[in-house]
């Protein structure tokens, strides 16, 4: 209904009810007789609608309207503390994760590839595979959902939920003791990956052994590294190795896990910016994958290429030095290395 009508429809009610009035009130409120018996003048009568449709339409806008449910809102993300910044724990996590049981030292071959030599931004590190008491203490990171069911350096899937760690020099696979001396917590760690490549921290744990250790909302935490071995209890102090370490039996070598590979490229002109160099291409290729996760905010391809019997990871190539210093800063920032510039 349009609103020239709704006015008619209005006038036409206030007619009917104004000639209810009795005579002597007519005059009170504006009736014209000449109009005839008892009809009350149009511009009183307009007036009257007029003033019938503000009220309706004041009356509309003040009804209280039906609350509406209020929306919840979101959680307030926890702190990211040392973690990537898209890194954190998974959506649905485990119940009871304080259950999941310490990792058992038990006897493993070393992985062929995982314990050479290698070199990351720059930085060489030699994998110590001797079995001597190791113990170190610094800051502990953790890594979860970026890299979950993502390969470990020896070619395993990696899963935020089992008790494995990072280290970037002991001999792969190993187990260690981490400790907490801030709230005297433990946990026993299976140590399959290499990392963290960050000037300060010793060691990446699994997500749900920093939430064991009780840092895992903080992102780092000041720990103690301590191999164990089989027959070790992770809940008492390691025992004291007489001099002259144990011989290492040897045992068989696992056949290397197969992992999906990128083209090995030739040289070309330009600048790149070296990331790391391994003797072995599976290595070479576990580290590329995770530097494109790591860096997932550099939009060219990461290349591994052969020179001097080494598998280099670059990224590049860069017309000008300067574009390689910008690319080179950024990494810095994430890193805290500066990759290495090289020429072919």
């Amino acid at each position: 209904m349009t609103l020239s009508c709704a006015i008619k429809n209005i006038e036409r009610h206030l007619v009917r009810f104004l000639g209810h009035f009795r005579p002597e009130r007519r005059a009170s409120v504006g009736l014209c007789y000449s109009c005839g018996p008892f009809i009350p003048a149009k511009s009183t009568v307009q007036a009257c609608a007029a003033l019938a449709i503000s009220l309706a339409l004041a009356a509309c806008g003040t009804t209280a309207k039906k609350a509406e449910p209020s929306k919840p809102q979101p959680a307030a993300a926890a702190k990211p503390g040392a973690y990537y910044l898209d890194d954190g724990p998974g959506d649905n996590p485990p119940p009871n994760l304080d259950a999941i049981p310490n990792a058992v030292p038990r006897n493993e071959p070393l992985h062929r590839g995982a314990n050479r030599t290698y070199t990351v931004f720059g930085k060489t590190y030699v994998p110590n595979v001797s079995v001597d008491v190791f113990r170190q203490q610094g800051i502990a990171s953790w890594y979860g959902r970026k890299f979950h069911g993502q390969k470990t350096s020896i070619g395993e899937t990696y899963d935020m939920y089992a008790m494995t760690a990072a280290h970037p020099t002991l001999p792969l696979p190993c187990y260690v003791r981490v400790s907490n001396p801030a709230n005297g917590k433990s946990v026993v760690v299976r140590v399959n990956d290499r990392g963290p490549f960050h000037s300060d921290r010793i060691i990446d744990l699994s997500y749900v052994a920093a939430a064991k250790l009780d840092y895992a909302r903080r992102g780092s935490a000041i720990v103690i590294v301590e191999r164990v071995f089989p027959g070790d209890r992770g809940d008492k102090p390691l025992p004291t190795v007489a001099t002259g370490s144990p011989p290492v039996v040897p045992m068989p070598l696992p056949v290397p896990t197969a992992v999906a590979v990128s083209p090995v490229v030739p040289d070309a002109g330009g600048l790149y910016l070296q990331l790391g160099a391994f003797g072995s291409l599976e290595n070479a290729e576990i580290f590329r994958a995770r530097m494109a996760r790591e860096l997932d905010w550099n939009r060219e391809p990461l290349q591994v290429s052969r020179k001097d019997n080494l598998y280099r990871v670059r990224m590049g190539p860069y017309k000008t030095r300067e574009e390689a210093d910008t690319i080179a800063a950024q990494v810095r920032l994430s890193h805290d290395f500066s990759p290495v510039i090289q020429q072919p």
